[in-house]
């Protein structure tokens, strides 16, 4: 038996001129919002609440140093020394799909055009807001966990790096991926539900390098479609249930199952570059198993969500035993690691290989690099040399066979392009072991830490833990290869940001906290050197904010293009508005909600929300025009099992007016599109 707290929050931000985070693609910025984006947080704690454990899965791209350092703050003034760097796991969902700008390495920072404030406010608020809620309703409950096996949902996307690993280790397991999910239900003691947590090892990639609207992709959908489920009559994001679906070693992992194909051509490009005979690496791109983008999200989605149903359905194996949690923050560039006793070696300064522009099949990257690249471009390493400086003898040495691109953890103007300093974490939940990990593991290097970490615990009078990788936890360092994989340099390699040693020195790392978890020694780890915090300017690229107009003879909400009276179930109702810019709305009211579809109800003459813009089911697009004016058009894709009647469509947001020369302030207007009938299919 456990105390344990769940809690939902809005984490959305600015949907509209910010880049996504996940692609590194200039062009991807936000244009509209497809599903908000949430942070989940679970609290679990002794009876006693001697200890306590935070697991935090938020729908962002992975979580910076800053994000978390600015979380800890936060947490720090409102709850003391409760809630702190050893008992607090965040863990980012890795879409692709929601709003960067909350970094402060430059690499990230030159990526998501700035530090973008309303970006990173509204993840801080929305993790301490998920936090306090599941702190307010700490009750009494129970743990179950249950495995099992999601077929047709990932394909290794460098299945040639794979191969590299020795054939003794690959026969012992059955496929290239990881497909176990495993999930953790909490029920309090009179058996309510409360929620629950799944790791599983899958890119949320579905949504390619050309979306524009803000979502939480694959797994979102999967949370979305389990919390709708649990919260009956409720709107999407409202209601007490809580369902994430937590990254894990997904590094080498796609959800585009279709695999590999020449955009151009049409041909299979699964080969070790990943390169096509015509237009090279930049027309080789995987694509998912659905007719579009959002076709295949769903239909990923759904798997994730139907085996966690039936794994959570059938969860008898209870948790039990105490609760304790390890911590240290570690300079991951200077490691010593002893492979054996004769033989001791060393991770590196950070730094990204050539491969690393090149991109994945998932989204390729721009100009001619490709995969799997072990030899430097003359062309591009003398543009490096003059632009960013050369890297030192040492640096090429130690990361030897990469060819460096960019030597980052050379460069430190405006600011250091790259942490040092790195948090390791391991959470310990009765027999249950979360190893939070701070980037990207490959499938192999995962299976590897797990089982490293597991017979740690073994050997120190712990057997039989149930160790789960967390991914893209407290600050982001790219990826982690095997060495092996490593040595033939494709994308995951590239990134492998501390050299060939990097999952070496981790696994060295994490079973130093496992063996402090087991023998009770946590008292004793150093802390470790403390991460930096720099002070970044509000400097952008993003476009100021300007004052918005109407077009003449026409005000903010006025329908420009109106839906037309009758609809049948699965077609697209469409309207267009007057609109400002939905960045605004983001500043001024957190939590703020664009749009709702309405149903008429005659017997009280009064009209009921049924959807609102949290549903995968309305699109919300934003059109930039000149000098301040702007459309909103709002999609409803009416579902197939939509009651016959009348409904609809509603827009709300806000727009700046200039009161004087130094005063602006935002005004909230909304529009409502004609009713409209659907009539049965």
């Amino acid at each position: 038996n456990y105390l344990l707290g769940v809690g939902r929050a809005d984490c959305t931000g600015p949907v509209a001129e910010v880049p996504l985070m996940g692609y590194a693609n200039p062009d991807q910025v936000g244009g509209g919002l497809l599903t908000r984006l949430y942070s989940r947080a679970f609290i679990m704690a002794d009876l006693d609440d001697s200890r306590r454990v935070v697991f935090v899965s938020a729908d962002i791209g992975m979580v910076s140093q800053k994000l978390r350092l600015e979380v800890l703050k936060n947490l720090k003034s409102k709850y003391g020394e409760l809630y702190r760097e050893d008992n607090v796991i965040l863990s980012g969902t890795h879409t692709h799909s929601g709003p960067g700008g909350y970094f402060q390495y430059t690499l990230f920072w030159i990526t998501s055009k700035g530090l973008i404030r309303p970006s990173l406010n509204a993840i801080v608020n929305g993790i301490i807001k998920s936090i306090d809620i599941a702190h307010e309703n700490m009750k009494r409950g129970r743990l179950f966990i249950n495995r099992g096996t999601v077929e047709n949902s990932q394909i290794n996307r460098s299945p040639f790096s794979y191969l590299e690993n020795p054939a003794s280790e690959r026969s012992r397991y059955s496929s290239n991926t990881d497909k176990e999910m495993v999930m953790l239900k909490m029920v309090d003691e009179n058996g309510q539900e409360l929620g629950l947590i799944s790791w599983f090892a899958v890119h949320p990639v579905s949504m390619n390098n050309t979306n524009h609207l803000v979502n939480s992709d694959n797994v979102g959908y999967a949370s979305y479609l389990f919390e709708q489920e649990k919260n009956k009559g409720m709107l999407p994001g409202e209601g007490s249930f809580v369902a994430a679906f937590a990254s894990s070693n997904l590094g080498d992992v796609s959800p585009n199952i279709k695999g590999p194909f020449c955009v151009n051509t049409g041909e299979s490009c699964n080969n070790p570059q990943s390169t096509c005979p015509i237009g090279g690496a930049t027309m080789c791109m995987a694509t998912g198993p659905g007719n579009d983008m959002f076709d295949s999200t769903r239909i990923i989605g759904q798997n994730i969500y139907s085996k966690a149903r039936e794994l959570y359905e059938d969860a008898s194996q209870e948790i039990t035993g105490p609760i304790s949690s390890a911590h240290q923050w570690v300079n991951m560039s200077d490691v010593s690691v002893e492979l054996n006793a004769t033989h001791t070696v060393k991770t590196c300064k950070p730094a990204l290989g050539h491969s690393f522009a090149a991109g994945t099949i998932d989204g390729v990257g721009a100009f001619n690099f490709t995969q799997g690249s072990v030899e430097g471009d003359p062309f591009w390493d003398e543009i490096r040399d003059q632009l960013l400086g050369e890297p030192s003898n040492g640096t090429e040495a130690c990361h030897k066979p990469k060819p460096i691109l960019f030597s980052t953890g050379e460069m430190s103007r405006p600011r250091p392009w790259h942490p040092d300093i790195v948090d390791v974490q391991i959470a310990a939940i009765g027999s249950l072991a979360i190893v939070a990990v701070p980037g990207e593991l490959t499938t192999m290097a995962g299976r590897r830490l797990r089982e490293a970490v597991k017979r740690e615990f073994d050997s120190h009078g712990t057997p039989g833990m149930d160790v789960v990788i967390a991914g893209l936890c407290n600050v982001y360092t790219h990826y982690i290869t095997t060495y092996e994989e490593y040595q033939v340099q494709r994308y995951e390699a590239a990134s492998t940001i501390y050299g060939p040693h990097t999952l070496s020195a981790y696994i060295q790392l994490y079973r130093g906290l496992a063996r402090a978890i087991a023998t009770n020694t946590v008292q004793d780890l150093p802390r470790g050197p403390e991460p930096p915090v720099f002070n970044i300017g509000d400097l952008t690229l993003v476009p100021a904010l300007v004052v918005d107009r109407a077009p003449v003879n026409k005000t903010f909400g006025d329908v420009l293009r109106e839906v037309r009276q009758q609809y049948r179930a699965r077609e697209v109702a469409e309207v267009t508005f007057v609109g400002a810019n939905p960045r605004i709305s983001a500043e001024n009211a957190t939590e703020h909600n664009f749009l709702t579809v309405e149903r008429y109800t005659s017997t009280s003459d009064s009209w009921h929300v049924i959807q609102n813009d949290a549903s995968w089911d309305t699109r919300f697009y934003w059109t930039k025009g000149f000098l301040g004016l702007s459309n909103v058009t709002i999609e409803w894709h009416i579902p197939g099992d939509t009651e016959p009647g009348v409904y609809r469509i509603r827009y709300f947001g806000h727009y700046r007016k200039r009161l004087s020369f130094t005063r602006v302030i935002s005004i909230p207007f909304e529009g409502t599109s004609s009713a409209f009938e659907i009539t049965s299919l």
